[in-house]
């Protein structure tokens, strides 16, 4: 019964979700257009999430370890376990920010649209690419837009319950080079409620609880002390996630 109410609930939140980004859509489109009107964008993203998580009954819990200031920039890193990262982010981030995240997205349907405009696409396998995305992802950092991004690179598909993996290191060394400091984010239980997709074992309601650690400034550290800044990220991170 409960696995064919998770069934039920996985359908309905695809429905919610696929609606309101029709109804959204002429306003990302137009929005999508100007860099200038990147912050509105994010705006409409924010709003987009909060409706999902109302009519679906997803709603998130943010505990924040030290108040941050949104007039700054960051560099968002997170633990990736659900497509429910994506709102709770929207949600999170404030004003001028781009998620980098695998090329494939460049095929979904309801994602494409930001990763042809504001968000970047990687493609982890290829160098270039990688240069490339790392290249862009320090140009929009330099303008004073926040970056979020899931340096485990993809949500593990072998492991359920998940676990973490190991970190790229690309983030970290981004971090470094232009001073730009990282807010660690402990997604703790959402793939409780949906993991990955929902495909395999559908959603459910019910609270997500997030824990926002505070700042790690990065201006004091030389650019060889990437591989210990990710180790330290991964620990802080990890500290807070709910595998059982």
């Amino acid at each position: 019964m409960i696995r064919l109410l998770k069934r039920v609930h996985y359908f309905y939140f695809l429905l919610i979700i696929l609606g309101f980004f029709i109804a959204f859509y002429p306003f990302y489109y137009i929005a999508a257009k100007r860099p200038a009107w990147y912050g509105f964008l994010n705006r409409l993203r924010a709003l987009n999430s909060l409706l999902c998580s109302v009519f679906s009954g997803v709603f998130f819990r943010f505990t924040y370890e030290e108040k941050l200031d949104h007039r700054k920039h960051y560099i968002y890193c997170g633990n990736h376990t659900s497509n429910l990262d994506i709102m709770i982010f929207c949600l999170l981030a404030r004003g001028r920010f781009s998620f980098m995240g695998k090329d494939e997205l460049l095929k979904n349907p309801v994602l494409k649209i930001f990763f042809n405009t504001i968000d970047i696409p990687v493609n982890r396998d290829s160098k270039m690419s990688s240069f490339r995305a790392f290249k862009r992802a320090g140009e929009h950092l330099r303008q004073g837009m926040s970056l979020i991004i899931f340096p485990e690179g993809r949500i593990d598909m072998d492991q359920y319950p998940p676990v973490m993996t190991p970190f790229k290191n690309g983030p970290f060394r981004l971090a470094i080079e232009t001073n730009t400091p990282i807010v660690p984010v402990s997604v703790t239980d959402a793939w409780k409620k949906l993991w990955d997709d929902g495909a395999k074992y559908g959603s459910r309601p019910g609270i997500c609880d997030i824990y926002i650690h505070k700042p790690v400034y990065t201006e004091n550290m030389a650019p060889d002390s990437a591989d210990e800044l990710k180790d330290a990220i991964f620990d802080l991170i990890n500290s807070k996630v709910i595998t059982r």
